[in-house]
């Protein structure tokens, strides 16, 4: 499969997924929590895939990775505002189970993908 642009990538889709599925989990979040953890969880889980866009978009092998360093950031960032929301009881378990286990097969991606263009750029 040739690579043409960001939206060609597996990782950027399967970041996509996660976002799409972070903002239809924090729909039902009190309003209370709407500049807290909805806004949060969203702006987190949004920067995944965005970072990972960014990078490929610089054509450099050394600002990708970087970019997916962020994107990482960002991952683990997502996944602890997610176990809060569990914490508070405004995530039920199971949905936090599902969520965090996408959240780490895209840092099982992104961690990889930094490794090959490593290798490559070395």
């Amino acid at each position: 499969m040739t690579i043409n642009s960001y939206r060609d990538l597996l990782i950027w889709k399967a970041a996509m997924d996660l976002a799409t599925d972070c903002y239809r989990a924090t729909g039902d979040f009190p309003k209370t929590e709407i500049y807290g953890l909805t806004s949060q969880i969203r702006r987190a889980a949004g920067s995944v895939p965005a970072n990972i866009a960014e990078g490929h978009g610089r054509e450099l092998t050394g600002a990708f990775i970087q970019f997916l360093r962020v994107a990482q950031g960002s991952l683990k960032e997502l996944e602890t505002h997610l176990m809060l929301a569990s914490r508070l009881s405004l995530l039920e378990e199971s949905r936090l189970q599902e969520l965090l286990q996408a959240a780490e097969e895209i840092g099982k991606m992104i961690r990889s993908m930094i490794r090959r263009l490593q290798e490559k750029s070395a």
